[in-house]
């Protein structure tokens, strides 16, 4: 009696059945999502500090100054310090708070750096705490990134870039922070 051939041995060159273009089209799906975690995911990690998306708002042409926001935080059980933060876009990086008096707005410069509380977050943010680059070297333009160090008291420094996000945006995206915070 003539045997006959297994049918997925005798098929054409090319031809594909259900399951292959199912399992074809989960991996690519799965592929998509992995890759969009990945870009989504915009933080560093040092010692016990997450940094958890640094970002900038993009600058007018011909500014030479511009803003850094990011949420720093400890999982550890001692406190830490930013201390400081260099950035080659600008010829300097400082620490500021932004207060309000009588009816003005003040930026002050924060001496002795910013205190990450163990087990806490420091959030840098518009009308608040910040980094300014002062006296840029090129503008920072929408969706760029851009390069920087943060130096810790305790962790030590750890290289990020910020995400330049609009000229007018004015918060961090919730989806960016692990603690929703």
């Amino acid at each position: 009696m003539p045997q006959r051939p297994h049918p997925r041995r005798s098929r054409p060159i090319g031809r594909f059945y259900g399951e292959e273009i199912l399992a074809a089209t989960l991996f690519a799906l799965c592929l998509l999502l992995v890759s969009a975690q990945q870009l989504l995911a915009h933080e560093y990690k040092v010692g016990d500090l997450l940094i958890d998306h640094p970002w900038a708002r993009a600058t007018p042409l011909g500014s030479d100054m511009g803003a850094g926001y990011v949420a720093i935080h400890n999982s550890g059980a001692t406190p830490d310090r930013l201390v400081s933060a260099f950035a080659p876009f600008a010829r300097r990086v400082e620490l500021q708070e932004m207060t309000m008096k009588d009816g003005l707005m003040r930026m002050m410069p924060i001496k002795g750096g910013l205190e990450i509380p163990a087990g806490g977050t420091l959030v840098l943010e518009p009308s608040s705490h910040h980094l300014v680059f002062v006296d840029l070297k090129e503008q920072l333009k929408e969706g760029e990134m851009m390069d920087a160090t943060l130096t810790f008291e305790k962790a030590g420094k750890v290289k990020i870039q910020y995400r330049i996000e609009a000229i007018g945006a004015t918060a961090i995206d919730k989806m960016h922070h692990p603690l929703g915070q």
